[in-house]
C-alpha cells in the first residue's frame, strides 16, 4: 500500500490522481491533500478519502472548510504556506504528487524532497525555475523524481532498458492547440472561451491557454532538458494533432521508440504512482484501426514564438527560464481577466525577457527574486498596453 500526499488536489491532475486512487484502493491511500480555494470540492475529497491533513490557501478558507466538514471530521485542516509545507513533508506519506499550478509548486516540492518523499512531478515550473537545485537535492537524498506530464512520462517509458549514451535526441509532441491554423489576425481576436476549448485534453485554465500559445510545450522543452540531462539542441518538438503518440526517443542507430495511448492523464499518473509496475485494467484502450491517420508537422518557431523564447531561455540558462515562466503566468492571468488580447500574451513575455539581466547559477533566493522581478515587470508592460 503506497501512501501519498497530493499538492493541488482540486486541479485537473489532482482530481485525476484521486480517480486513480479510487480505482485501486488496495494499492494506494491518501494521507494529505493541499489545494487553493475550492473548498466545496475539497470537502468531497476529504469525506471520500479521509486524509489526515488538508491545507487550503488562507485562514478564512480553513475556517469555512472546518465548518462544512463538521466536528466529526478527523482531518486536520491547515492553511497558507506553512500548511502547504507541512502537507508536502507529512511523515506518513511515501510519495508526493506535485500538481500545484505554476511557480507556487516550487517550495512545497523542495520541502517534500527534503523530507525524502519520492516525487510524482506534474508541476513543470519546478524544474523550469530551479531544475539544477531540485534534481541535485533529489540525487543527494536518494529521492526518485518520476514525471507525470504525458510527454515526459512517454520519454521516461521509452528510455527504460536503454542507455542514455545511445540517445540521439528526444521528440516531444504537441497537439498544436485550437489555433494551429489561425492567422495572426484571427489570433488577435481570440476569446477566452475559444482559448479554453482544447481539442484533445481536459485541463485547467492556465495550462489550456499555455497549450494554445504553445508556451506549455516550451516549458516542457526546458523541463525535459533537466529530467533527461540533455541540451536543448537534442530536444525537438513535432505538432501531432491527434495526441496519440505522446513522445518519442531516437537512438544513435536510427531506431525511434514511441509511447502511444489515448489522451487521458490517468494513464501517466497511474504509471508514476505504481512505477516500476503497471496497473491493469485501463478504462479505454487505444484502437489504432479507429484512429486512422497519425499526422506530424514541424514546429515553426516563427509561427509559434513561445517555442523560440523557451529554446532561447534554455540556451541562456541562469535566471532566464525563471523570468520566462513568471512573466507568462502574469500575462496568462491578464488575458483571463480581459486585460490583454490573446496575441499579446507571448509579446509580454518577450518584452520582459528583453529587460532582464541574467544571473548565472542562481540559488533559491536569487530564483525567487527573479520570479518577483519578472512578475512586476510584466505587470508594468501590461499597464503600458492598457494605457
Amino acid at each position: 500500500m503506497k501512501r501519498i500526499s497530493i499538492l493541488g488536489s482540486t486541479g485537473s491532475i489532482g482530481v485525476s490522481t484521486l480517480d486513480v486512487v479510487g480505482t485501486y484502493p488496495d494499492q494506494f491511500t491518501v494521507k494529505a491533500i493541499a489545494a487553493g480555494r475550492n473548498i466545496t470540492l475539497m470537502k468531497q475529497q476529504i469525506e471520500r478519502f479521509r486524509p489526515q491533513l488538508a491545507a487550503v490557501i488562507d485562514e478564512a478558507h480553513a475556517i469555512e472548510l472546518r465548518r462544512l466538514l463538521g466536528r466529526a471530521s478527523k482531518t486536520c485542516i491547515l492553511f497558507g504556506a506553512e500548511g502547504y509545507r507541512e502537507t508536502a513533508a507529512f511523515a506518513d506519506a511515501d510519495m508526493v504528487v506535485s500538481a500545484i499550478v505554476g511557480a507556487a509548486g516550487l517550495l512545497p516540492t523542495l520541502d517534500a524532497i527534503e523530507a525524502r518523499k519520492d516525487i510524482a512531478l506534474a508541476n513543470k515550473e519546478t524544474l523550469v525555475m530551479a531544475g539544477h537545485l531540485v534534481l541535485r537535492k533529489a540525487a543527494d537524498l536518494g529521492v526518485k523524481v518520476i514525471p507525470v506530464d504525458s510527454e515526459h512520462s512517454a520519454i521516461f517509458q521509452c528510455l527504460q532498458g536503454h542507455r542514455m549514451e545511445d540517445v540521439s535526441r528526444i521528440i516531444l509532441t504537441a497537439s498544436g492547440g485550437p489555433f494551429i491554423n489561425a492567422s495572426a489576425k484571427e489570433q488577435s481576436m481570440v476569446t477566452l472561451e475559444q482559448a479554453l476549448r482544447h481539442p484533445n485534453w481536459k485541463m485547467g485554465k492556465k495550462i489550456t491557454i499555455d497549450s494554445a500559445t504553445m508556451m506549455n510545450k516550451g516549458l516542457e522543452v526546458i523541463e525535459a532538458g533537466w529530467l533527461f540531462d540533455l541540451p536543448e539542441t537534442a530536444i525537438d518538438v513535432l505538432i501531432h494533432p491527434q495526441s496519440i503518440v505522446h513522445s518519442l526517443v531516437e537512438y544513435r542507430d536510427g531506431s525511434v521508440i514511441a509511447q502511444m495511448g489515448i489522451p487521458d492523464m490517468r494513464i501517466p499518473i497511474a504509471y508514476a504512482l505504481s512505477y516500476p509496475q503497471r496497473l491493469p485494467g485501463g478504462e479505454k484502450n487505444l484502437d489504432l484501426s479507429k484512429v486512422g491517420t497519425l499526422t506530424f508537422i514541424d514546429s515553426d518557431p516563427i509561427r509559434f514564438p513561445a517555442l523560440r523564447l523557451a529554446y532561447a531561455s534554455a540556451k541562456t540558462g541562469g535566471t532566464m527560464p525563471v523570468v520566462l515562466n513568471g512573466a507568462n503566468e502574469i500575462a496568462v492571468t491578464a488575458f483571463i481577466e480581459g486585460k490583454i488580447k490573446f496575441d499579446k500574451i507571448v509579446w509580454v513575455v518577450e518584452e520582459t525577457l528583453c529587460r532582464h539581466s541574467v544571473q548565472e547559477h542562481p540559488e533559491i533566493d536569487a530564483i525567487l527574486a527573479a520570479d518577483r522581478w519578472a512578475r512586476q515587470e510584466a505587470e508594468k508592460i501590461i499597464e503600458g498596453i492598457k494605457n
